[in-house]
Parts: C-alpha cells; structure tokens; sequence
C-alpha cells in the first residue's frame, strides 16, 4: 500500500542540560526534569497541555520514565519507555511525531536522560544472547579481535575499510576529530570544550587505529527534552509560529541482510542508514544538497566518515575529499556537528539524538547566533544505534524561508527568560519550574527535592 500521508508536526519547544562526566553526581530524575523544565518553558506551555510522553534511556530500570515525568504532574496520561541502543532519543522523536501525525495527541513531550557510568561501553546482562553478538562475530571472522572497546574496533575497522576502498588516510578521520572539536567551543552544553591541533589528535594515544582517543566520544550524563505539536495545537497559539520548526521527513528504519556481507562498513549499519536517508528526504522533497547544516552520529571519526557517504552528502567513496576540502566546517558547503557532536559534546544515550534535535531547532529559528551557517532552510539529523536502528530526520522551518539571524537580548524577550538558551547554558527558577507543572494533579512526594538540587546547580 501508498504511504499514507501524515499530518504536519513542529518541535514547539526544546530544552537540554550541559553533557557532564559520569561521576555520579547528578542523578537521572534531576537530568530529565531539568531538561522537560526547559522544553515546555520554550514552548510556553504546561504539562496539563501534554497527553503522552516518551522517556528515553539505556541504563536504568523499567518505568524510570514515570518517575522523571510524575515530577511535572500525575496526569494520568500514557508514558512510553523508550530504549534503542544510540539512537534512543531520536527514537523517542519518531514515536512522538506519529503519535500527533496519526490523530493520537497534540501535544507530546519527549525527554531523554542518562545516568552513565565511566569507561566504555558495557553489557550487563551476561548470563543470555547479546543483542549484538552476532555483529560481534562478524567482526571477529572477517578483522579479527583486538583489546581495545568492542564498539571502537567495529567502528574502527569501518574506517580502515574506508582507506582501503577509497584511499582515505589517517589524517582524515583525524580532521574530523578537530573540527568537532573546534566547533564545540561555541557550545555551551559540550563536555569538553578544549580546541586541538591535527597533530596533538594524530598523538592522542591509539585506540584502534585509526582511531585515537580523541577520536572518539565519552560517556556522558545528560538530559535532553522537545515538545511536539499539531497543526491545531500551534494554530490555537499564533504567537508561538516563528518558533515552531516542522519535521518535514522522516524515517526509523532498522538493518538490511547487507548487515552480514562481510564488509566493516555495512555491519556498521551503513544501508539502513541510505535508506532512512533516502526515505526522509523524499518526504521532505529535499535533496541532499539542500541541507545547510547537519547533526550526525559521530560516535567516532570513523562513523563520521562513512555517514557522510551513506547520507548522499558527497559523491560515494568521496567523504574524505569533502573533509580535506574544508566542506564540513564553517566556509565550506555545508556545516557537520555545529555543536560539536558527540565526539566533543558527549553521548548520554538517551538524551543524544533528542540534543541533535534542539541544536537543529536553535538554528532554524536563528538563535543559535555564535554558531550560525548562512543561508539555513533545511537541517539534517542522523542517530544511530547498533543492534541495529537508525533515525534521519529533516527540519525545515514552515514556510521553508532562510533562518533569520535573532540577537540574544530579543530572544530572551520572546522566550520569557530573559537569556537565549541556544548560546547559554542556565537554569531556571524554581517560580518558572511550578509555572510548567500541573497546575492540579502535581505530587509534592513525586517531585521531593529535585527542584532545589536543579536550582542550586545554577
């Protein structure tokens, strides 16, 4: 049967945390309060207005989702936990949009957390099938094993395949790594924000070559929120239609038989990721060289490398010659990672794809004015998660007309906060967090005393 055609959806409001270290001082119920906080005061709406939520996280036990959310009210209405590897949070995203699409509800909110711990990626549960086990295997048969994280020989045997087809060099991925992280000092949400040489992130100590430490993303704890709307909701609100940015495409696809070819590159997800983007485009009526500005999943240098080819940003087996060229920075065609991606930013699981999602929207609407590109219409988001997922997602702004360029000064008049959250990372007062919460089904035992360990960070 035809795809049948969905009905308009905006990201009314975004909010998210600085990415910390995952020392285990911030807990996963302040995180996602304090990013929900932050999307609905953006959207200048209440909880009372939200008829289903998604809670999206890796590490946690069920129903963590209710317990973040009863913190803005006990409403009664349907709370989703969402967990798909990486790209949860974008998950979370698809989930919402085709609750509103399909008539479900107008108004949902999205809020994504993690609670991580230090080192790499791990596996808790040891005594059944890893999800990923026969990934695994395929990588064992056809490059061998290593000592080095499991996810950073995979990704890293994606990038020697890379130079071996197509004649990239190490220098390449490396340039990846500093320009994300040039970029992420404009971000005031970034874990890191040091700036580096090509030649201090060549000598970073050796992962699995090519890959260097800094090369490669951290664990990370953070929280990420959006708020999506209809048609109706947001023309029930007129003054809310300049902030509004419309999800024009698209698509949460999952692995093709490619994954097993025996090629590093396609058990890296590399067709599903062509497919979602082809799919996503192609509702949106964009073409890749369309897109201004782009939120991809770096988890390291590698998957940058191989992503920019299987989203049709450059001709195929042509990524390296992009990046050489200076085309995924400021000054060249398009800007990759503005925010510094998740290489420099960090990965908090849940909240990644959904911090994707409101760097995009801070663009858009042309608040993200330290960072800006020229000459922005549409935006690109990729969110990945082995096992396997993908979500690639297109934004525009309604009317599909360039972003304007906003000061921070009138932003924070339009917002009502007083600063621009896309340039500066603050809280808010605990006036404003009871303004957002259910004005008559809130739960003072619910919430205990997160409100006050949010507003003493600030």
């Amino acid at each position: 049967m035809a795809p049948k055609k969905r009905a308009p959806v905006y990201v009314l409001g975004v909010g998210m945390t600085k990415f910390i270290k995952p020392r285990g001082k911030v807990d996963y119920t302040e995180l996602g309060f304090e990013a929900g906080v932050k999307a609905m005061l953006d959207a200048q709406i209440s909880y009372d207005d939200v008829e289903q939520g998604f809670a999206c996280y890796c590490y946690g036990d069920s129903t963590c989702g209710q317990r973040v959310f009863y913190q803005f009210g006990m409403t009664q209405i349907p709370i989703v936990n969402v967990n798909n590897n990486c790209s949860t949070g974008s998950t979370g995203l698809a989930l919402g949009r085709n609750a509103v699409a399909h008539g479900a509800a107008d108004c949902v909110l999205v809020v994504g957390f993690e609670k991580m711990m230090r080192g790499s990626l791990q596996s808790f549960f040891n005594d059944r099938e890893n999800p990923t086990g026969t990934t695994a295997k395929m990588m064992a048969e056809t490059r061998g094993v290593t000592n080095a994280p499991g996810a950073a020989q995979m990704f890293g045997n994606a990038g020697r395949e890379y130079m071996e087809k197509y004649g990239a060099k190490p220098e390449d991925f490396a340039e990846i790594g500093r320009i994300n992280h040039e970029h992420s000092g404009r971000n005031p949400y970034s874990q890191f924000q040091d700036v580096y040489t090509l030649d201090q992130i060549l000598k970073a100590p050796m992962i699995h070559e090519p890959l260097t430490k800094l090369q490669c993303c951290p664990t990370s704890d953070g929280g990420a929120a959006a708020v999506l709307v209809s048609q109706d909701f947001l023309d029930a609100r007129p003054h809310l239609k300049d902030q509004a940015i419309l999800i024009a495409g698209q698509c949460l696809a999952t692995d093709a038989p490619s994954l097993f070819s025996k090629s590093s590159i396609d058990l890296m997800g590399y067709e599903m990721t062509q497919y979602a983007a082809k799919t996503a485009m192609a509702e949106a009526g964009v073409k890749p060289s369309e897109f201004q500005v782009c939120e991809l999943h770096d988890c390291f240098s590698a998957n940058e490398m191989i992503t920019i080819d299987a989203l049709g940003l450059c001709e195929k087996g042509k990524a390296h010659e992009m990046v050489r060229n200076g085309d995924i920075t400021y000054g060249g065609k398009m800007v990759i990672n503005p925010s510094g991606g998740l290489i420099s930013k960090g990965h908090p699981l849940g909240a990644t794809g959904i911090a994707q999602c409101a760097e995009l929207v801070w663009h858009l609407r042309g608040w993200a004015n330290n960072r800006a590109i020229p000459h922005t219409k549409y935006a690109l988001q990729h969110n990945l998660g082995l096992g396997g997922a993908v979500v690639v997602t297109v934004y525009s702004r309604p009317n599909k007309d360039e972003a304007p360029k906003i000061d921070s000064a009138t932003v924070g008049k339009i917002n009502k906060l007083g600063y621009n959250p896309a340039v500066e990372a603050k809280g808010f007062t605990a006036a404003q967090a009871a303004a957002v919460r259910s004005k008559s089904r809130s739960s003072a035992w619910a919430l205990q005393d997160t409100e006050q360990k949010v507003e003493a960070r600030f």
